[in-house]
């Protein structure tokens, strides 16, 4: 199993069934699993704390980070399922509306806030009775 030949329902069937084997159904509701995931990804962070980019780009404890991986896409599929969540479009989605908000050519190279690069046309008209209000 790889990430080219796995199917990401098939990832979220074998997250439930091992939870319906412990019978831990119980314990995932949205709000736990959405917590059990951000405990996760700040365990994956640990792993890079105080290192520089450099040594980041090469962890000597790979394995540990993957596993720390793992545990947060196991929380997000499981959030995901519990909610009902299409994680294939709604990742589509988003990264459709990130290009809007963040166009190749004005972003390129730069990492600002999304509202640093609005276009002149983005910008909706100050209506007449408005003028002097700020948009």
């Amino acid at each position: 199993m790889n990430d080219r030949n796995t199917v990401i329902e098939s990832l979220k069937e074998a997250v439930q069934e091992f939870a319906r084997e412990r019978d831990w159904g119980m314990f995932h509701s949205p709000k736990n699993l959405a917590m059990g995931l951000a405990i996760e990804s700040s365990e994956l962070m640990e792993h890079f704390l105080w290192k520089t980019p450099e040594e980041s780009e090469k962890p000597d404890d790979a394995e540990a980070v993957a596993g720390e991986l793992a545990d947060v896409f196991i929380f997000t599929l499981n959030l995901a399922s519990r909610l009902g969540i299409d994680l294939a479009s709604c990742t589509r989605k988003k990264l459709e509306e990130n290009a809007l908000k963040y166009p190749a050519d004005l972003a390129r190279g730069k990492a600002l806030k999304h509202t640093h690069y609005r276009r002149e046309s983005d910008v909706p008209a100050a209506r007449e009775d408005n003028k002097d209000q700020p948009i």
